[in-house]
């Protein structure tokens, strides 16, 4: 059947792959932009990412263009990137194949003029405000007269120059100096961590650790103070422990590290007049307290003398304070003669009337009493020792009788308890001698024991040569075993011996061995040849 689909109209255009495609687009926009100055701002930046590079957009008002930082130079940029920052990002536009998109890789970014930095610190400050970092309630006030003052700028400058000048004129003070660049893309690096190395410095050290901080430096452009509101500075600055005066440029420059700081100055000069006091007119002011102090004393002390001679006026003099007390010892005086005699005659008088009471008579009256109470207690007395005696003597014999029943009930018991144990005693001794294998031995038999002492229960135990050891029932002896005749006979008897049975053994062998079968195995319990 023939093909009837319609054939495709021929072609002169090149068919293109879609990487071709893309490779050649991306050659001609490198090619056509090159180096280009891209103003815009920020959009959508939400910081590096995790590989170390940036992606973020450009905007105005009517379009939007992707930006790319790489790794290497975002480190480098004097300027990061901030969401909603206008700026003008120096690089090349490239495309991307895989979004079919084109983009800008940028290698460095500028401020859109003052305006874009005005807005850039605004925000800045808006946040940190927010954090409270520019609080009023947590600035302090610096030490009235500082032992040590530090100072943050650069050593080779007129800042520094003017410091020290300022400082030896009014009241010189020890002044350690932290060289920082104050311009350039580092400054605020540098600025940071000059402030916190002097916090970081322990009281009582070798190094001192200072009273106050001054941050300073000279006048500039607006991009030249940038390193002093940097977000780093001014933390660092809130920070602080020390108090801290910030004098960056002049009266009518504005920096962020002057809302973070506790003090500001408007030149650095001006920060010296207010971390040290005039020592000449703090010399004046002395010796015009000491003047004053010494005039107050005279003064108080000649009001004093006069108000105490005013008093001395008022009061009594002598004379006038002892008259009275001396009329009255002039009266005393002339009635105590009478009263003296007086008095004696009281005495005497009360005397007499105690002479009639205590006569010798009435004496040898209440002495006798005395004796007769005296004897009617002895002989009380008495009665009650008789008594009493008489009591211990009956408590006595009752417990002498006591003690001689329970001495009679006592010693029959005690014999029969003692006949009792005999008695016990002597079973068990019949039950020992009953148990025992002494009394094997004394009907004639005999116990082998080997080298280590245990007894042998079977010959077959017994190698020849084996030294043994038999018990009899009057001792024991060593022996050696011999060896078994050829055919298992006993070897002759010893002259005077018995003479053998019909067996070939002695008859207490026999019975021996008659004896060693009806015992039962030692594996299965304990036999009397035992020690």
């Amino acid at each position: 059947m023939p093909d009837l689909a319609p054939e495709s109209p021929a072609s002169n255009a090149p068919d293109w792959s879609v990487s071709e495609l893309s490779g050649a687009l991306k050659r001609t926009v490198e090619e056509s932009f090159g180096h280009v100055r891209v103003r815009g701002e920020i959009s959508g930046y939400r910081g590096p990412h995790s590989s170390g590079h940036a992606y973020f957009s450009l905007k105005d008002a009517n379009a939007r263009i992707d930006a790319v930082v790489w790794k290497g130079v975002f480190g480098r940029l004097r300027l990061k990137p901030e969401e909603g920052l206008e700026v003008v990002a120096i690089g090349r536009i490239t495309t991307f194949p895989g979004k079919s998109s084109y983009q800008i890789v940028i290698e460095q970014i500028e401020f859109a003029g003052a305006g874009a930095i005005m807005a850039m610190l605004e925000e800045r400050k808006r946040r940190l405000a927010s954090e409270g970092l520019f609080d009023g309630a947590r600035k302090r006030r610096p030490p009235f007269l500082p032992r040590v003052i530090g100072v943050v700028t650069s050593p080779t400058g007129a800042v520094i120059r003017d410091i020290l000048h300022r400082l030896s004129d009014r009241f010189p003070r020890h002044v350690l100096v932290w060289p920082v660049r104050v311009q350039g893309d580092t400054s605020g690096a540098e600025v940071a961590a000059a402030i916190r190395g002097f916090n970081a410095i322990a009281p009582g050290g070798p190094i001192p650790r200072p009273d106050v901080l001054i941050v300073a430096r000279g006048g500039g452009s607006l991009e030249d103070l940038l390193g002093f509101s940097e977000e780093s500075v001014v933390r660092a600055a809130a920070e602080s422990a020390i108090p801290l005066i910030a004098a960056v440029g002049h009266e009518t420059d504005v920096t962020l590290i002057d809302f973070a700081a506790d003090v500001r100055a408007p030149t650095p000069t001006a920060a010296a007049e207010m971390a040290v006091p005039v020592r000449g007119e703090l010399l004046a002011e002395i010796g015009s307290l000491k003047a004053r102090l010494g005039g107050a004393l005279a003064r108080g002390t000649e009001r004093r003398r006069a108000e105490l001679r005013a008093l001395g006026r008022l009061l009594p003099g002598a004379d006038t304070l002892l008259a009275v007390p001396r009329q009255r010892l002039d009266v005393a005086g002339q009635r105590l003669p009478r009263a003296l005699k007086a008095n004696a005659g009281a005495h005497r008088l009360r005397l007499t009337r105690l002479e009639g009471r205590l006569g010798p008579e009435r004496l040898a009256a209440v002495i006798e009493r005395r004796r007769e109470r005296f004897g009617l207690f002895a002989s009380r007395l008495a009665s009650a020792l008789r008594a009493n005696a008489s009591a211990h003597r009956e408590r006595h014999a009752r417990s002498r009788e006591r003690l001689e029943g329970a001495h009679a009930r006592l010693l029959p018991s005690f014999n029969r308890a003692g006949a009792e144990r005999r008695r016990r005693l002597k079973a068990l001794e019949q039950l020992m001698q009953a148990l025992s294998y002494k009394g094997v031995l004394a009907r004639g038999y005999a116990l082998v024991r080997d080298a280590a002492g245990e007894p042998i229960h079977a010959a077959r135990q017994i190698a020849a040569g084996q030294a043994l050891e038999i018990e009899f029932h009057d001792g024991r002896l060593a022996a050696t075993a011999g060896p078994a005749g050829a055919s298992g006979e006993p070897p002759p008897a010893a002259p005077g011996s018995p003479a053998p049975s019909s067996s070939g053994r002695p008859r207490a062998a026999r019975a021996g061995a008659r004896k060693a079968k009806a015992l039962p195995d030692k594996d299965a319990q304990p036999t009397l040849f035992e020690s």
